[in-house]
């Protein structure tokens, strides 16, 4: 989908580029002779081999700060000539029960997760969608696969990026530019180190010990390496998903949480059905309510 140069090298544009999926992201894409943008929120960080020399062009860049997404997007563009694929790696993690959150921690997790990806995306489709080309991958989590203890901020921030990003596939087809959702299990990366918690409360001490214990049981993390090579056959394929499972224990829980919810739509089909009738827009709103309740009435007994 995305289109090569006459070198047949691609050009990427790669978030959260200094440290675990993004480092491995970037470093696959130099090895293999193509051009990397990486992004980092400080400049020190991103660190790589000089024999990469001009295929490799350093950003600092706060993604919460819209203005500086499209200076560098725009930096970019003028640097290499085009952008082919765009990866939305960059991300924060944050874990605690939702009541413990403060507005500001709540704000933050989304600011990262969820608009940084937005700015860049919104900076970069005028020039995929001039070019008709180009492939912008989406790098949610395990954690979007349903709402679990501890992880709900942190789910609710990858939620509201897969809806927005379904959207955006629609949207973006049309001018034959893909986009892709990426759920990836657990890697060996420097996440957790790094993440955010609330000061807790004790009332939720005992499913802090729960969940403690289930974590250290079930706990699957695998080199980052694996996710990249992933990465190269999901922009390499003619015809890219729209998501992307990584990990056999993501795979698993896909499957697990969709059967769980098709057996509940299933048991409640009747109530569902009940609660659709189709009326005329001038139709009386009282008299419509009213037959509404007695169908609906009718239907459940």
């Amino acid at each position: 989908m995305s289109a090569l140069s006459d070198s047949g090298a691609r050009t990427w544009f790669i978030t959260g580029a200094s440290r675990g999926l993004g480092r491995a992201f970037t470093r696959a894409a130099l090895e293999r002779g193509d051009r990397v943008v990486a992004v980092a929120r400080t400049i020190d960080a991103v660190d790589f081999d000089e024999s990469h020399g001009e295929r490799l062009l350093p950003l600092a860049l706060d993604l919460t700060d819209r203005t500086a997404v499209f200076g560098a997007v725009t930096t970019s563009i003028e640097h290499f000539g085009q952008l082919d694929i765009i990866v939305n790696n960059a991300g924060a993690l944050s874990l605690g029960m939702i009541e413990e959150f403060t507005e500001e921690q709540a704000r933050a997790q989304f600011d990262v997760n969820f608009f940084g990806a937005l700015w860049v995306c919104q900076a970069v489709l005028p020039h995929l969608r001039a070019r008709r080309a180009g492939h912008i991958v989406q790098i949610s989590s395990i954690a979007a696969l349903g709402g679990f203890a501890s992880t709900g901020m942190y789910s609710a921030s990858k939620f509201a990026l897969e809806g927005m990003s379904e959207a955006l596939a629609s949207e973006a087809a049309t001018f034959d530019v893909a986009v892709s959702i990426v759920q990836p299990g657990g890697y060996w990366t420097d996440l957790y180190r790094s993440m955010t918690t609330p000061t807790p409360m004790d009332a939720y001490d005992g499913l802090r010990t729960q969940l403690e214990a289930q974590w250290a049981d079930g706990s699957v993390d695998s080199e980052p390496r694996l996710a990249a090579e992933a990465l190269l056959e999901l922009v390499d394929s003619d015809e890219p998903p729209l998501r992307l499972l990584l990990g056999g224990t993501a795979y698993d829980l896909a499957f697990d949480i969709s059967r769980r919810r098709m057996d509940t739509w299933a048991g409640w089909e009747q109530v569902s059905r009940a609660a659709e009738h189709a009326v005329s827009a001038h139709s009386d709103p009282i008299e419509t309510t009213d037959t509404l309740t007695e169908n609906f009435q009718t239907t459940t007994k």
